[in-house]
């Protein structure tokens, strides 16, 4: 006899790009035919849903997704994107994996600077996560093994790869640079995003938080010399600008600095 537990790991999902659809609804959209749901055309293929998804995360967030609001967006019942996909995660794998085709890449055998080439993909990615304030917690869930991804992923390799550093060093320096963008895009796409629920600007949101810190004298002092606020005039696009601008010339010459040979 199967033990259940035997049965909830077969049933486990892994990526939309190792289990794909396989379903009649798949084959018939790979030839450019539309399934029927109760009757009626959908006139659907994957990529209007994955447009349609990214759309809808763009507009409600996240937490609001569902196939249902989806069918909604779409004007067609919720069965008829079963056709496409298996389930609700398979289309926000698509939607990631979509939103990283946003990403102009550099081409490391330009004979550009791999300077430049490592700002321009720190600064694409970073954009991104703004732009998309829904991408980070998916990349962080899923594989992002999707065609674009790996593009982005293996450009970026074969541009830290000119950087003259032994292979066991590409991926800490990799790391440092995605890891820290990653962090720096997550926040600032959730802050901008929280400013415009709640009706005020970036600044405005910033100048009342700093009214509630500045209550604490040495605290208050603390962030007026780092910096950490704008200063009179200022604002805190600009102040955010300067951040990530200097933080990711440090990492760049944080890599320079360990190519070996170099002082």
């Amino acid at each position: 006899m199967v033990r259940a537990a035997d049965q909830t790991r077969r049933r486990a999902r892994t990526s939309v790009w190792l289990e794909g659809k396989t379903s009649r609804g798949a084959a018939e959209a790979s030839r450019g035919s539309a399934p029927r749901g109760n009757g009626q055309p959908s006139g659907l293929d994957r990529d209007r849903i994955t447009g349609a998804t990214v759309r809808l995360l763009d507009a409600e967030g996240l937490a609001k997704f569902s196939m249902r609001r989806l069918a909604a967006e779409l004007d067609v019942t919720a069965m008829s994107l079963y056709w496409y996909v298996d389930t609700k995660d398979d289309l926000l794998e698509l939607a990631l994996d979509a939103a990283y085709g946003e990403l102009r890449l550099p081409d490391p055998e330009s004979g550009a600077d791999w300077r430049d080439q490592l700002r321009e993909l720190a600064t694409g990615y970073r954009n991104l996560l703004v732009r998309h304030p829904w991408v980070s917690p998916l990349a962080g869930t899923f594989l992002n093994i999707g065609p674009h991804y790996l593009d982005f992923l293996l450009t970026v390799q074969r541009v830290v790869r000119r950087t003259g550093l032994p292979p066991d060093a590409l991926g800490g320096a990799i790391s440092a640079v995605f890891q820290f963008v990653y962090g720096f895009g997550t926040i600032e796409g959730h802050f901008v995003r929280r400013c415009a629920a709640a009706g005020v600007s970036q600044d405005e949101y910033v100048r009342q938080a700093m009214a509630r810190v500045e209550r604490t004298p040495e605290l208050g002092e603390l962030v007026a010399e780092s910096g950490m606020a704008p200063r009179a005039g200022g604002t805190v696009e600009e102040l955010r600008e300067r951040d990530f601008s200097f933080a990711l010339d440090l990492l760049v010459a944080g890599i320079e600095a360990k190519v070996p040979g170099r002082t």
